[in-house]
């Protein structure tokens, strides 16, 4: 029976002899299929970066860094801003007291009639009237006949010769110089003191300030921002405490720091104006105990825009404390900034400083020929 299969087999073979060659193939293929699988199988996922400990980067020398090309264009820097000229802030009182002349005139000589016109245009700018006739009498007696541009070149060197008698003078430093700051609410005050804490600090110098406006917690907060801001020691007291022993406090922590600078403000309630007074006078008085010729400068700041008011507030100050300068703030959006002229004439107190602004550039050191150069500048003409 075996043998009969096999030679079944061998008959079957002989016979489809070409399949011998097939199945060879076939089984050779089924030996090789798991070794090519295995090639395109996909590798396992790659470590991911962060679990890898990175590698140091070779040092670079420092010459091929710097010569290294610039991949980006480097920013241009802002430019500084521009300086505000004098004119410009000073346009609306130049209009008020100067602008009017050539349509006043409008190609007259100058006459009885036109005297009493300019009378009331000088009276209009806020001059005062004891300023405001004299400027007249220069007028009458200098450019009689004339016409409006020698009236204008009269009213120049008149104002001009005022307000030099009022340039500031250099000032004896004391140690630590004491500056005592005068002033009703809402002048500008406490602003006025953080700009020339600023100024001195610029200078070099160390400054520690005082809030001796006890009666208004604004005040307080208010310098002490500007303290802040100019990195200075602030000393205060409590709310609707002595202001007198807040001022003494100031001077000992100046002289204990070593501060060349202590300045004070004061309250400005001119609506109490007796207490005030008196206040005042006992500031002057404490803190003169322990440094010697202090306050050393008693500045009064004045609001431009009060006009004529701003002359009864200097004469209220100047009673109750020796004010040896003014400030006159304001200037850039009033047309009343004649009262300077006025305040110049009626009192001969020095004006330190003008500001025209509310940058701290704009608290600017007074002088004559510059303000009236500005007060009298053309349209056209700049005057820094």
């Amino acid at each position: 029976m075996i043998d009969g299969l096999v030679q079944s087999l061998v008959d079957l073979a002989s016979a489809h002899v070409w399949l011998v060659p097939a199945f060879a193939l076939g089984v050779l293929a089924l030996l090789v299929a798991p070794l090519l699988v295995d090639r395109t199988v996909a590798p396992p996922p790659a470590e991911p970066e962060a679990a890898r400990a990175p590698e140091p980067e070779p040092p670079r020398p420092e010459v091929a860094r710097a010569a290294a090309p610039i991949a980006e264009p480097r920013a241009e820097p802002s430019p500084a801003p521009r300086r505000a000229r004098l004119a410009e802030r000073l346009a609306r009182t130049r209009s008020a007291l100067v602008g009017g002349l050539g349509p006043l005139f409008a190609g007259r000589a100058l006459d009885a009639e036109l005297l009493a016109q300019l009378e009331k245009l000088l009276f209009d700018a806020d001059l005062g009237v004891k300023t405001a006739e004299s400027l007249l009498e220069s007028v009458r007696s200098s450019a009689a006949g004339g016409d409006a541009e020698a009236v204008r070149r009269v009213l120049r060197e008149a104002i001009l010769a005022k307000l030099r008698r009022v340039e500031p003078k250099a000032v004896t430093r004391g140690a630590p110089h004491v500056v005592l700051v005068l002033g009703v609410n809402g002048s500008g005050k406490t602003t006025t003191i953080g700009k020339l804490a600023a100024r001195e600090r610029a200078a070099g110098r160390k400054v520690v300030l005082g809030a001796g406006d006890t009666f208004r917690a604004a005040a307080i907060e208010q310098l002490e921002a500007w303290g802040a801001r100019a990195e200075c020691e602030v000393v205060k007291g409590q709310a609707g405490g002595d202001p007198a022993a807040v001022a003494f406090d100031t001077v000992k922590a100046a002289v204990a720091r070593g501060a060349e600078v202590a300045i004070i403000d004061t309250a400005g309630r001119l609506q109490t104006r007796a207490p005030l007074v008196e206040e005042l006078r006992k500031i002057v008085r404490v803190i003169g105990r322990d440094c010697p010729g202090a306050p050393h400068e008693t500045l009064l700041v004045l609001d431009a825009n009060t006009g004529q008011n701003a002359i009864s507030q200097a004469r209220v100050f100047t009673e109750a404390a020796g004010v040896t300068g003014l400030v006159l703030t304001k200037l850039d959006g009033t047309a009343k900034g004649g009262v300077l002229v006025g305040l110049a004439d009626e009192f001969g107190i020095p004006v330190r400083y003008v500001g025209v602004g509310e940058a701290l550039e704009d608290l600017r050191e007074f002088s004559a020929d510059e303000f009236v150069d500005a007060l009298f500048a053309s349209d056209a003409g700049a005057v820094a």
